[in-house]
């Protein structure tokens, strides 16, 4: 089959800027395009973070074409953490991030199992960050 794997997501937030922040401060992701979203030249801006990209669009102006029903707080999204579940808890509760769930046993993409935190973002999409065990 030619599908390599996903390129992208994208999540509707309601405010892009602090979503920006979030993600930059408490995951580390790269902001890209923001200049340009802010400027009016793009309908969105990126977060890139590790090997994966999300898309910002703002639910005052979703970027057509969209999800039927764009809605913040809408998405489930697991990030795949290099470091220790420990590691992963001090980072989001220097963050001041509250821990939803966890740690849990889960299993990966690959078939192997780990350990996930749940919490959430300022809109209350659900993140997941996911060790793997070797």
């Amino acid at each position: 089959m030619p599908i390599e794997g996903l390129d992208h997501v994208a999540i509707t937030v309601s405010d892009p800027e602090r979503t920006a922040s979030f993600y930059a401060d408490v995951l580390g992701a790269e902001v890209l395009y923001l200049d340009l979203w802010r400027e009016g030249k793009l309908p969105v801006f990126s977060l890139q973070v590790g090997q994966s990209r999300i898309n910002v669009h703002p639910a005052a102006a979703p970027a057509s074409p969209h999800a039927t029903t764009p809605l913040p707080g809408s998405q489930d999204l697991c990030f795949r953490w290099t470091g220790s579940i420990g590691d992963a808890r001090q980072r989001l509760e220097s963050h001041g991030v509250a821990i939803e769930l966890g740690p849990e046993p889960r299993p990966a993409s690959n078939g192997r199992w780990g350990e996930s935190l749940y919490f959430r973002d300022p809109d209350g999409n659900l993140l997941e960050l996911l060790t793997v065990t070797p």
